[in-house]
């Protein structure tokens, strides 16, 4: 039986050995072919899939099917980056879409479909709601030729040419990389050692513990390039996720940046180091340290809900400078509207080799100057009838106290978010397609944090007293 296919904000994924088949993924090249011809007959359409061992099959499959429809299917001549997609994607201005096939940060038996329209971002919600309503119950028999093309040199090109060389290769740098296995593996080394960075790859090559990774940048998926890096000795320590749109930093003495320190510290040196100005676009979940930096460098800050799609939007109306989301991914007003992991690792070496600081000390200095906090998210899983009740509760929501403090500003832009006077923060979003309330918060002390996520999770199970009248 077919599947029925659901793109969520990330696109649509499924194990291997379930839905992934060559059948649904037909099916869904069939609806994009459908509608690209039907918008722009004979345009060209790229396709690109990532390091798995069975992606290459199925991205071959897409571009015969869109062939198929009077496309002009171009398909990565090797396993690329997911940037390298969209921005192949943003540069041709023959171009009317492109298709990713990859599991992103999903385990190695997972695979995953991802559509770009013509500027080089995923498609909108509005957009994705019309491909899914095409998608026919069985695939048709539409095939054609396809040409193989390679995507990834002049992408790595742009952007080993969109940072300071020669400051970089003065600072001498060790750098540990690792992929995780994924689509950015050999060709970040390779563009670093270009730059006379000192290159130790971990996780280069599939093996036996390919199957049991996680490529998310995240604890503990990041243990082993935290203990190469004091092993070797290296400056700091670069992970990419399974697609390449996100990436984790580690300092020289083996401590993991969260993605808010990685995304203050790459604002502050747009601003002050590169001169660089315009809006910063940030999720409603992000850190107050974000805010503040973006603050101090005189950025105006604009705030969406949860998801790059909310970003984008915005992007597409210019003068933005960075737009970031909480998970670690950065999108450059000036490069392309998607995020891109492999830039932003080149934007760090960029700041420690022009600052002649190194990592551990950039992120202390980030705390004595604009305050530290501590920052945590649950996913608190109840049951569906529970996460309705609290969807449907939620516009009339306004607790006058949480956790013993009283809320000084109050949100349901996404969910409930709630500011207190001290800035700390706790947000509450119910998911869209699971069974799950996303809790976040951020607060001067662990404790108090604690405390906040405590209670808004009583507040999103729905326990007696939980709200404050």
């Amino acid at each position: 039986m077919s599947a029925i296919v659901h793109f969520a904000s990330d696109g649509w994924q499924s194990r291997l050995d379930e839905d992934f088949t060559d059948e649904n993924v037909a099916r869904i090249a069939d609806a994009a072919g459908e509608l690209w011809s039907r918008a722009d007959p004979g345009a060209i359409v790229y396709v690109a899939y990532d390091a798995r061992p069975e992606a290459e099959h199925f991205a071959c499959l897409v571009g015969r099917v869109l062939a198929g429809y009077g496309l002009v299917a171009m398909v990565s001549d090797r396993f690329a980056p997911t940037p390298a997609l969209a921005w192949t994607v943003a540069h041709d201005q023959r171009a009317c879409g492109g298709i990713m096939i990859t599991g992103s940060q999903r385990p190695y038996d997972y695979l995953g479909i991802k559509v770009y329209q013509a500027d080089g971002s995923m498609v909108s919600y509005e957009a994705l709601d019309e491909l899914e309503a095409a998608i026919d119950a069985e695939p048709s028999n539409r095939r054609g030729p396809f040409e193989r093309k390679d995507i990834v040199t002049p992408y790595l090109d742009h952007i080993c040419g969109a940072v300071d060389g020669n400051a970089i290769a003065q600072a001498h740098l060790r750098v540990v990389f690792d992929s995780l296995y994924g689509a950015t593996r050999g060709y970040m080394p390779t563009v670093m050692g270009a730059l006379g960075i000192q290159v130790t790859e971990i996780h280069g090559e599939p093996d036996e513990d390919t199957i049991d990774m996680h490529p998310e940048p995240v604890e503990p998926w990041v243990d082993d390039c935290e203990h190469a890096v004091t092993e070797v000795g290296a400056h700091l320590g670069l992970v990419n996720d399974g697609d390449g749109i996100r990436v984790a930093a580690v300092d020289e003495a083996g401590n993991l940046v969260s993605p808010h320190q990685i995304a203050a510290l790459v604002i502050d040196h747009l601003v002050r180091n590169r001169g660089e100005q315009g809006r910063v676009v940030l999720g409603v979940s992000a850190s107050v340290l974000t805010r503040r930096v973006a603050q101090s460098c005189g950025c105006r800050i604009t705030v969406r809900p949860v998801g790059f799609k909310h970003i984008y939007k915005e992007m597409t109306k210019g003068d933005v400078l960075v737009g970031a989301e909480e998970s670690g991914g950065l999108a450059y007003g000036t490069h392309m509207y998607e995020r891109d992991g492999l830039y932003t690792a080149l934007l760090l070496c960029e700041l420690i080799a022009q600052s002649g600081k190194s990592l551990k000390q950039l992120v202390a200095d980030l705390g004595e100057n604009y305050g530290v906090t501590s920052y945590a998210r649950r996913d608190l899983r109840v049951a569906a009838e529970v996460v309705d009740v609290f969807r449907t509760m939620l516009p009339g929501l306004n607790p006058q106290s949480v956790a013993g403090m009283e809320p000084v500003a109050v949100s349901h832009m996404d969910g409930l978010r709630l500011e207190f006077a001290d800035e700390s923060w706790v947000l509450m979003r119910p998911s869209r397609t699971h069974a799950v309330v996303r809790v976040y918060a951020e607060a001067p002390t662990v404790q108090q944090r604690d405390r906040l996520l405590g209670a808004a999770c009583a507040i999103a199970r729905g326990e007696v007293g939980a709200v404050a009248p």
